[in-house]
């Protein structure tokens, strides 16, 4: 079985190679597969190595095994999804990232309080989230709100730090041509810096994105009720069930790659014209 893994993993690169140096390696197709085909690749490695060299399902349980899991506890994993990704992490992601902007556009009309305030972000986007969390927790209950709480601690100063400069993007000449044509300013504002300002803006939107989704599953760690996937994953590993952990991790990141995707061709037909987005 390990001779087998090396084998797989050599087979595996020899196709990557030829795709990267074929003429079409360009195409959707192709791009899309060389990827698809590093997984497989990765994924049969783990199951021929785990059995070779009869790994403990306790150490490291073979993905024959988690894929098992995950199909007869379907149900547990949809309702640890909902808990945590769509009340926890999404509503956090909204309300934290829709606040943020919310701020930078008055931040944007005070200097005193660009001077004054985004340090004081600096200071608190730097606290570790273990020492957050179980106060949220304390304050806003065991349910889903705690952890959308420390979801919009986690997300709300990175969108701020990017919506601040996203809405310094634009030069004078054009801010002075704005002013030519009598545009006050909550008009150039709309017409001129936001969209300007858009690019900055979804790269923190997808910075939030993965820091969304990591707070809610940190935050269950220190009290949920009987569902959620923090919850879900501090359970099975007391009872040594890293099968259904490892089916929670598969879960999560199905969730946090969509969501990112979701977000990014979001981007692409928002700012179509940012030379990041040609081509």
């Amino acid at each position: 079985m390990v001779f087998l893994a090396f084998v797989i993993w050599a087979v595996g690169l020899l196709i990557n190679i030829r795709l990267a140096r074929s003429k079409h390696h360009t195409t959707r197709m192709v791009q899309v597969a060389m990827p698809v085909i590093f997984g497989v690749t990765v994924i049969l490695m783990w199951e021929c190595l785990v059995r070779g060299l009869n790994v403990s399902p306790i150490i490291l349980p073979p993905p024959s095994m988690i894929a098992e899991r995950f199909s007869s506890a379907g149900h547990l994993l949809w309702i640890d999804l909902i808990q945590t990704f769509v009340k926890g992490a999404l509503s956090g992601y909204l309300i934290g990232c829709s606040a943020a902007i919310a701020v930078a556009i008055v931040i944007d009309r005070s200097p005193f309080l660009q001077r004054g305030l985004l340090p004081v972000g600096n200071f608190i986007a730097g606290l570790p989230i273990v020492g957050m969390a179980p106060i949220l927790v304390m304050w806003f209950g065991f349910d889903w709100h705690s952890k959308a709480a420390v979801v919009v601690v986690m997300v709300f100063f990175p969108m701020l730090v990017n919506t601040v400069e996203g809405l310094k993007a634009t030069d004078s000449m054009q801010r002075d041509l704005m002013r030519t044509y009598a545009a006050g300013y909550w008009k150039s504002l709309l017409k001129l810096r936001l969209p300007a300002a858009m690019p900055f803006m979804f790269n923190g939107l997808k910075i939030a994105t993965t820091l969304a989704l990591i707070g809610a599953i940190v935050a269950e760690f220190f009290g949920s009720p009987t569902r959620g996937m923090g919850f879900r994953i501090s359970t099975e590993v007391g009872r040594l069930g890293l099968d259904m952990v490892w089916a929670e991790i598969v879960v999560a990141a199905i969730a946090g790659s969509a969501f990112y995707g979701i977000v990014a061709f979001i981007e692409k037909r928002v700012t179509f014209w940012h030379p990041s987005q040609r081509g």
